[in-house]
């Protein structure tokens, strides 16, 4: 039975799953009825993170732009430009075990495309949430629902996976900001 987090709260992933190295994160969300003339794009991101809390290079973030990080530990498996349909509307697949050692946080981010031209913000999404699952048996072991209302936000730090003693643990992060994908980016180091 998958544990449920509420914002903040932690929880160890490979303390209490001994062999746990292969995960499947998905991403979920739904669209409240708008009628703002344009769809609805939210993307799925990923920050590999040194000790500091940045990036060591843009190679460090995986998006729709670079869906795998060069040592093959995080894989991001597609966009998906609705959100339509039920389950995950995005997933990325990640190896612990091919973590490199500079890395101590993996952050999972979902940005809303052309957010300012379209007039959108999370205030206009309902039913978000991450989950962690063992990709071997898509077990889920870890669900966060987003509950709160983000009503001027155009991109949320969901959660995030950190290495503790040796130990990799899920945090609940669920913070918002303002500018979009650029914003975080500049957060983490990226050359924007």
């Amino acid at each position: 039975m998958a544990v449920n987090l509420s914002k903040g709260q932690k929880v160890d992933l490979t303390k209490n799953n001994p062999g746990l190295s292969k995960l499947l994160v998905g991403l979920g969300w739904d669209v409240n009825k708008y009628d703002g003339g344009s769809d609805f794009d939210l993307d799925a991101s990923v920050f590999l993170l040194a000790p500091n809390g940045r990036v060591t290079s843009d190679a460090d973030f995986v998006f729709y732009g670079n869906l795998k990080h060069a040592s093959g530990s995080v894989e991001h498996m597609g966009d998906n430009r609705t959100g339509a349909g039920e389950g995950d509307d995005e997933q990325i697949r990640v190896d612990l075990a091919k973590v490199p050692e500079s890395i101590d946080k993996i952050d999972f981010t979902v940005t809303i495309y052309e957010a300012d031209a379209r007039k959108q913000n999370f205030g206009q999404v309902s039913n978000a949430y991450i989950r962690v699952m063992d990709e071997a048996n898509h077990k889920e072991l870890v669900r966060y629902d987003l509950g709160e209302d983000y009503s001027i936000e155009t991109a949320l730090v969901v959660g995030e996976l950190y290495r503790n003693r040796g130990e990799w643990k899920f945090n609940a992060i669920g913070n918002g900001f303002q500018g979009g994908l650029r914003a975080l980016g500049l957060n983490y180091g990226v050359n924007v």
